[in-house]
Order: structure tokens, then C-alpha cells, then sequence
């Protein structure tokens, strides 16, 4: 199964900030502090290969995309001691990728 969703936080982070091609420059920055331990708040990152695929397949997002995201979200969910819809709830910040070149259909 391919690997979508990257995921940073509690230290620890899946890629680092040579990984801007397929992270976009936030979600590689974002690896990279974490990884030098600067106090990054937890989340993950949706690779930029998914934005190439959802527009050279008819706008559609990857069949495992949905899954990954889920994932990550109980993983975000453990690792802050928040949860989605709670009085002391966890809030997400949603970016646009950064490319050296950006997705085209």
C-alpha cells in the first residue's frame, strides 16, 4: 500500500526537510523542527504525490487516502490527549502544499 499521510510530533517525524519534493516546503519544515526538537504541536502531512494523483485520476483522491488520514487522526488524538468534538478539543490547521512546482491537471 502506498504511504500518503506523514505524520510529526512527540519528537519524532516521518521525513525531515530534504523531503520537500514530496512534503511541500511546510510539511518538510514542519519534520525538520521536530526532528531538532523545536516545540512543534503534533499533526501530519498529506504528500504532495496525493495532490499529482487526485488531478491525473479524474479528481479523485486515492483509495487509501482516506484510511491514512483517519489513521493519523487517532494518532494526533493519542499523542496530544485531545479528540475531534470534544469540549477540549483538538483543532487542525489545513494548508495548501508548497511545490517547486505547483500541481497541474
Amino acid at each position: 500500500m502506498k504511504k500518503w499521510v506523514y505524520f510529526f510530533g512527540a519528537g519524532k517525524a516521518e521525513g525531515d526537510g530534504t523531503w520537500r519534493d514530496l512534503l511541500g516546503g511546510k510539511g518538510a519544515g514542519l519534520a525538520e523542527m521536530t526532528k531538532i526538537g523545536l516545540p512543534v504541536p503534533a499533526g501530519f502531512t498529506i504528500s504532495t504525490e496525493a495532490c499529482d494523483y487526485y488531478y491525473k485520476n479524474g479528481r479523485k483522491f486515492p483509495a487509501e487516502l482516506k484510511k491514512q488520514v483517519s489513521d493519523n487522526v487517532a494518532k494526533l488524538e493519542r499523542v496530544t490527549k485531545k479528540k475531534l468534538g470534544d469540549p477540549k478539543t483538538l483543532f487542525l490547521s489545513v494548508r495548501a502544499p508548497v511545490r517547486l512546482v505547483p500541481c497541474r491537471e
